[in-house]
Parts: structure tokens; C-alpha cells; sequence
């Protein structure tokens, strides 16, 4: 028994003197594709080359500061460090997931790269050099701040904007939601000019399903150039002009 205890503990000993023999990335992606690359992850792991962890004793190495250091990176939602048995570091990467894109106003809105996406939670995270994902635009007053939408104030505007990102028609029909400052919202959609008020982002179930009427039986008699504003925010009307 005294031998197994013994060899456990130079087994443990060992390993944990053991070098770093290389990094491995793993990522997830984001419908097929990644906001990162190794390099990108590289890159903070190593605080830009100066902890370069190659040659490096694990005995001397903070996995937890080294977490919390590509934690740092925007992009990254979650990730964990450990070493394999050959002395590989391992870096488990998951990505952020985006539910919207922000629409900055400004001068910074005319960078192809300015704006923000905003995570199902109400996090904001910066945008990718690597990809763009495809989903619902945001703009207007509401988020010129960029505050935090995880209050329980916005988890209504959250929804909204969660329904449309999980149902293929509305994703397919919407294509910019614009909040204002007492937090109204507007639907712009994919085709056509007019714009779609629904209110406070309440009662969703019912004005979505007036939107539907509205496209279904009003639009093929009048025809897309008829309106310029639908608001379905008083309850059981539909105001077309």
C-alpha cells in the first residue's frame, strides 16, 4: 500500500513539474463559423507574446489567472484551462451568442465595424473582424448608453427581440427594431417602407398575430406601397395609414 501512495505522489510530483509542450485550441461556433481564431486567442492568452507559457512549468502557471485573463477578450463567453497527460495545454473556448446588432448613431456608425451585439442575457460584447453574424438590427435613444439590458425593466424588449430571432418568419420579416427613449418600439421590416408600431414590447403574442393578419390579408389587397405606418399597440385594433 505504501508503494502505491508512494508512486501516486511522484506521479503527482512529476506531472506538476512538468513543461508546457504546446497549446491546444478548442472553440464552438456560432452558426458554423467563429468570431475568433486560434491567433486571436493565442494572442490574449499570452498577453501578446510576453507570457509566451511555451517551456513553462505548470508547477509556476495560473490556470484560474490565465481563464480569467481570456476572459478579458469580449468575444469569449466561457473557458476553461487544464493540461493533458503529455503536457499539452488545453484551452476550452466558448463563444459568445449573439441575439442582436446594434446600430450606433453618429459618426461612429459610419465604421463598417462600429456597433455592438447583444447577448440573450442583455450583455453587449464587441463585434468580430472574423464574422458577422446574421441577426435582428437594433437601434435608436434607448440604447445610446449601452446599459446593461439584464434588469428586470427589460426583459420584456429581451423577449421581443428573442421571438424573433427564434421564429424563422419573423427573423425573415424583421429587419431593424427601433427603441425610443420611453422605450416604444417600431419594427422595420426586410421589404418595404412601411413602419410597424407595437408599443411597449408587452402583450407580444397578441400584436404579433395582428402583424400576421396585417400581412396576410391587408397587404395582398392594397399592396406594399400603400402605408407608411401599421400600429398594433391598442388592443384590438389594427391603425393602417
Amino acid at each position: 500500500m505504501s508503494i502505491l501512495v508512494g508512486l501516486i505522489a511522484f506521479t503527482e510530483h512529476r506531472q506538476n513539474h512538468r513543461q508546457c509542450e504546446g497549446i491546444d485550441i478548442r472553440m464552438d461556433e456560432v452558426d458554423g463559423h467563429r468570431f475568433l481564431n486560434r491567433n486571436d486567442v493565442l494572442k490574449t492568452l499570452t498577453n501578446e507574446g510576453a507570457d509566451p507559457l511555451l517551456g513553462d512549468d505548470y508547477a509556476d502557471m495560473d490556470l484560474k489567472l490565465l481563464e480569467k485573463r481570456l476572459k478579458q477578450n469580449g468575444l469569449i463567453k466561457s473557458c476553461q484551462l487544464y493540461r493533458d497527460l503529455k503536457g499539452i495545454l488545453i484551452a476550452d473556448i466558448k463563444q459568445q451568442r449573439p441575439l442582436a446588432r446594434l446600430v450606433p448613431d453618429g459618426d461612429e456608425a459610419k465604421s463598417a465595424y462600429a456597433g455592438y451585439y447583444l447577448t440573450e442575457e442583455g450583455h453587449w460584447f464587441p463585434l468580430s473582424l472574423n464574422y458577422t453574424a446574421r441577426v435582428v438590427l437594433v437601434s435608436g435613444p434607448y440604447f445610446s448608453e449601452r446599459k446593461s439590458l439584464t434588469t428586470e425593466k427589460n426583459q420584456p424588449l429581451l423577449e421581443l427581440l428573442r421571438q424573433i430571432e427564434k421564429d424563422p418568419f419573423w427573423k425573415a420579416q424583421v429587419a431593424q427594431v427601433v427603441v425610443d427613449r420611453n422605450r416604444e418600439v417600431t419594427l422595420i421590416p426586410q421589404v418595404g417602407d412601411c413602419l410597424i408600431e407595437i408599443g411597449q414590447p408587452v402583450e407580444l403574442e397578441s400584436k404579433f398575430e395582428k402583424i400576421k393578419l396585417f400581412y396576410k390579408h391587408i397587404l395582398p389587397l392594397k399592396g406594399w406601397e400603400r402605408y407608411r405606418r401599421v400600429s398594433v399597440q391598442y388592443r384590438n385594433q389594427i391603425v393602417c395609414e
